[in-house]
């Protein structure tokens, strides 16, 4: 099959370029593909709601700030030592380990790994334990006052050692996701994170029920503390019961084993495991810095929490979606040495992850301060907060572009094995976020404090994103790097939808509804100007398709 030329609008479509390079049945990706996107984003959503719902209960206070950094540090911490990585780096190893002696030497293996991983993750929750004084001080350094500063010190001490455990929770809730992916299974995989959300989701609503919302440092009782701490790390107990039952059922569940210096392939995957922190430990470390900053700003966490959650959001059912289904006809062409075919697959890629980004970004730039006045619920409706949102939402709309062209450079450089520039790139990152974000400081306690902390973000991104598109060009010369025809009528499409968006804000402006009917007013208005970018790139990819036929 010759791909070369391929581009958006050509009767090979996406899911059929995957498809017939890595050999498998077009309706079989198809289905997975769409149940993995379905749950993906009902999981996603979730954890944006959960944002909100907190941020609606406990408004711009600085528990609140504590809070929603506290609760999340297990999950930094995991992507430390785990992460995203160990599904990329284990499903090809249990997937050789069933190749080679069926269901019973990949379980052998998995234990192994298995065994490995908990005792690293064991220990990280010691540390974790005793280290939790210095992790609430950096949490509550910004409180300006002595007293609220010594009482939140106390209290998010108590919440991190109460969460702690979850490092290990997500060790094992992730064990089981990578069984069922490597078995072809991806529906309780992807769906069960949304079950973890829900039951936090439910217990701030009846705790702030119960002991009252809107509660500040000096009015929040230990009992509320203990209560979130405890419901927190029973939706994560809950999702890696789901994920290790989701692997009884493929017949991959296993006990752990202590013995994985025995067994080669399990070695070799921790190794790998152990090489590839860095990628994804960059991003988490520095998403902790910015919490951290925007503790200095009462509901501070709340903005920069939901621009990431936005962020991820936006990006995972868009270019980062793109990039998960182009690996592997990229990887099947890398490993081939077949520069025809990697070039067009990468250029098939790069055009699809534009074309799916760009409605995103201009939806959410032109509608950023209705969506901001929209999620800032409850206690946090407040215009010193939703108008740093909004314009932190409108930089988020541009960062989603970035990262998502910068993780499908990624993918295509994981595909030829070249994991150094990645590394490099997330590392650079890091240092060019942190690096703008200090300078945050500069800038008075308040909305444009944030909204320096999320260029920021978008500024990394950037930089990530030159390291390893450069890298990636002059990898797949002489090929061409992009598809000018496809990304012209992205472009001209793009054009069409805005003055479509543009009247959906005027309408929203003038119109003196509730929260209710803004709501419908902007979803009516989004599918309406996601028509007409559907409809004009239709159009143009056909008459540029017929000029070329």
């Amino acid at each position: 099959m010759h791909l070369h030329g391929a581009y958006p609008g050509h009767q090979l479509g996406l899911v059929d370029l995957v498809t017939a390079v890595a050999g498998e049945t077009p309706t079989t990706t198809a289905r997975n593909s769409a149940t993995v996107a379905c749950w993906t984003l009902i999981s996603r959503a979730t954890g944006l709601l959960r944002v909100v719902v907190i941020g609606a209960v406990m408004g711009p206070t600085y528990f609140a700030n504590c809070f929603q950094a506290g609760y999340i540090v297990p999950s930094i911490v995991f992507t430390l030592i785990a992460g995203p990585v160990l599904a990329m780096v284990l499903v090809p190893g249990v997937v050789r380990a069933i190749g080679a002696g069926g269901p019973p030497r990949a379980r052998e293996m998995l234990g192994r790994v298995a065994g490995w991983l908990l005792a690293v993750s064991s220990a990280v929750v010691a540390l974790l334990v005793i280290a939790a004084p210095v992790v609430a001080w950096t949490l509550s350094l910004g409180i300006p006052d002595p007293a609220q500063r010594a009482r939140a010190l106390w209290l998010t001490t108590l919440l991190v050692v109460l969460v702690a455990p979850q490092v290990l929770l997500n060790c094992l809730a992730y064990l089981g996701m990578t069984a069922q992916r490597a078995r072809g299974r991806f529906a309780l995989a992807s769906a069960a994170p949304a079950v973890e959300n829900l039951v936090l989701i439910l217990t701030v609503v009846l705790t702030g029920w119960y002991y009252g919302m809107g509660l500040d440092i000096d009015h929040v009782p230990v009992g509320l503390v203990i209560a979130l701490g405890v419901g927190s790390t029973s939706g994560v107990a809950l999702h890696a019961a789901l994920q290790l039952f989701g692997a009884a059922r493929v017949g991959l569940l296993t006990r752990p084993s202590m013995r994985w210096r025995q067994d080669p392939e399990a070695v070799a995957v921790t190794r790998r495991l152990a090489r590839s922190v860095g990628v994804a430990a960059f991003p988490a470390v520095g998403m902790y810095v910015l919490l951290a900053l925007a503790g200095s700003v009462p509901g501070g966490v709340f903005v920069v929490q939901l621009s990431y959650a936005t962020l991820f959001s936006l990006s995972y059912v868009s270019a980062r979606a793109v990039s998960m289904a182009a690996l592997p006809g990229l990887a099947h062409a890398a490993h081939h040495e077949d520069g025809v075919t990697f070039g067009s697959a990468w250029r098939q890629g790069l055009s699809y992850a534009v074309i799916a980004s760009l409605p995103l970004l201009v939806l959410l730039a032109v509608l950023s301060g209705p969506t901001a006045n929209i999620l800032a619920n409850g206690e946090l409706r407040h215009a010193a907060l939703i108008g740093p949102l909004a314009t932190c939402l409108a930089v988020v709309a541009v960062a989603q572009l970035v990262g998502g062209l910068c993780d499908l450079g990624n993918q295509a450089l994981y595909a030829r094995l070249d994991d150094r520039i990645p590394r490099r790139a997330s590392a650079v990152a890091f240092g060019v976020t942190v690096v703008v974000a200090a300078g945050a400081l500069l800038v008075p306690a308040g909305g444009s404090r944030l909204v320096w902390l999320v260029v920021a973000i978008l500024v990394g991104e950037l930089a990530a994103a030159g390291m390893v598109l450069t890298r990636l060009r002059r990898a797949i010369r002489p090929e061409r790097f992009i598809e000018l025809r496809a990304l012209a009528g992205a472009l001209v499409a793009t054009v069409a939808m805005v003055p479509v968006a543009a009247a959906v804000w005027w309408i929203q402006h003038v119109h003196s509804g509730d929260q209710l009917s803004n709501l419908a007013v902007l979803t009516v208005g989004g599918i309406a100007a996601l028509a007409v970018y559907a409809l004009v790139l239709r159009a143009t990819m056909a008459r540029r398709t017929s000029a070329t036929s």
